[in-house]
């Protein structure tokens, strides 16, 4: 028996004190990271939302099998704010219409949400009417059974059958009017739900996992109330989309006890929080960055380079890799970096080195002398530098893998790594 064949199967139930503790610490997440953001300004903060959206739509996507170009998703949403100063590469018109959704759905996330303007969004997801080569029904509620199978022919295996199609309306128009209703709970099970309870009608051919994720988007941002969006679920679940598929499966299965599902809902969650909070230490690096060095001379070919690798580029930066980045010769590289080491810009890794390396200077201070009790851990698999700041202040960046490796082999100094991961700290404590 799947979920939806039960008697009033949207009357969910969950064990209440099972949750208690990681809706606390999603809500600490939440109030640090609008907390920092207090400190932003506008231009900084629209530019924080445009990095969290490019990487929802690119892995929303992606979790359905779509890759999209991100450098093209970027520049979409980035002209769709009116951010300058970003590289721009020309976006499909298919990018446009699904960044154009995101945005829609972002900008308007107080107004009532209707069956007219979710069949919008679900067909610009499918501008030509086909999905993976296929026909299917664009704009309107499928009229098709739906069953979610996978495995080669004659051995698939049915991991869940949708309400049949005669259901549909009536599910749909429940479930937009308890979308739009009030409720007194929690904001993130609510969200959570309502990714359920959605996906589980699987109202549409295709696309219901995208819109899944918008709609729990928008329960969020109207608990926060703020149409600046700075996390997202999408890119944690595409990580491990085989766990969320099983968890997903067996609750669809299930007697109604949502209990493990929100659990995990509310733990992705918090984990995006802390690459939210990663996009944002990256943001204000970068503008102390530029402001500092506002009044110093620059080439458009120079600027461009160090805004990618302000950005997180995972590279090293050498004369190699500026030739490749800039499209110029090893001694025209060679040129510019020379240039910026003699305007204090970058600085030699290890002097003398056969191969010379270089690290951004954020700051021209022995930076490491604010830290202590300074160690590189990893968490899921990814590499943090975790110290205390000043003495009272705790540090949990997360770094890139090669920044790691290179600090292990004695290849970056403690400071340039310091420098690079926390200069908000010095600036802004």
């Amino acid at each position: 028996m799947y979920i939806h064949e039960r008697d009033n199967w949207t009357e969910f139930h969950w064990e209440a004190d099972k949750l208690i503790a990681i809706l606390e610490e999603v809500n600490r997440k939440q109030g640090l990271l609008y907390g920092r953001l207090a400190s932003l300004g506008f231009d900084s903060k629209l530019k924080a939302m445009a990095e969290n959206l490019t990487y929802d739509v690119v892995y929303s996507s992606e979790i359905e099998g779509i890759r999209l170009n991100v450098n093209e998703v970027r520049s979409s949403i980035a002209r769709k704010l009116g951010i300058e100063n970003i590289k721009y590469t020309a976006p499909s018109h298919y990018v446009d219409s699904v960044v154009a959704v995101m945005l829609d759905a972002v900008n308007n996330y107080g107004l009532t949400l209707t069956k007219e303007k979710i069949c919008g969004w679900q067909a610009a997801f499918f501008p030509t009417g086909f999905s993976n080569g296929l026909q299917i029904e664009v704009g309107r509620y499928r009229t098709n059974e739906e069953h979610i199978v996978s495995g080669t022919f004659g051995r698939e295996k049915i991991h869940y059958i949708a309400p049949s199609p005669n259901r549909i309306e009536k599910e749909m128009t429940d479930f937009l009017d308890w979308f739009n209703s009030e409720e007194e709970i929690n904001s993130v099970i609510r969200s959570g739900i309502a990714h359920l309870r959605f996906v589980s009608i699987h109202p549409f051919e295709d696309g219901n996992g995208r819109l899944a994720r918008i709609l729990s988007d928008i329960l969020l941002a109207r608990a926060d109330k703020s149409e600046f969006r700075f996390y997202n679920i999408s890119s944690q679940i595409n990580k491990n989309k085989k766990h969320y598929y099983d968890i997903l499966e067996k609750t669809q299965r299930g007697n109604g006890d949502i209990t493990e599902w929100l659990y995990w809902y509310a733990n992705t969650l918090s984990d995006s929080l802390d690459e939210a909070e990663n996009i944002v230490s990256t943001i204000l690096n970068k503008s102390i960055f530029w402001q500092k060095t506002s009044a110093v001379p620059l080439s458009q070919r120079q600027t461009d380079i160090l805004n990618i690798f302000l950005d997180g580029y995972e590279a090293k930066i050498t004369s190699k890799t500026w030739a490749s980045l800039g499209k110029c010769s090893k001694d025209t590289a060679i040129r510019d970096i020379q240039d910026l080491v003699d305007k204090d810009i970058l600085r030699v890794d290890i002097p003398g080195a056969k191969r010379p390396s270089y690290s951004i200077i954020y700051d021209p201070d022995d930076f490491s002398a604010y830290f202590t009790n300074i160690s590189i851990e990893y968490k899921n698999n990814m590499p943090y530098i975790k110290a205390l700041y000043k003495g009272k202040t705790s540090v949990f960046e997360r770094i890139l893998a090669l920044d790691a490796k290179r600090f292990e082999n004695g290849e970056i100094s403690l400071n340039n790594l310091l420098a690079k991961y926390c200069t908000y700290l010095k600036v802004n404590k």
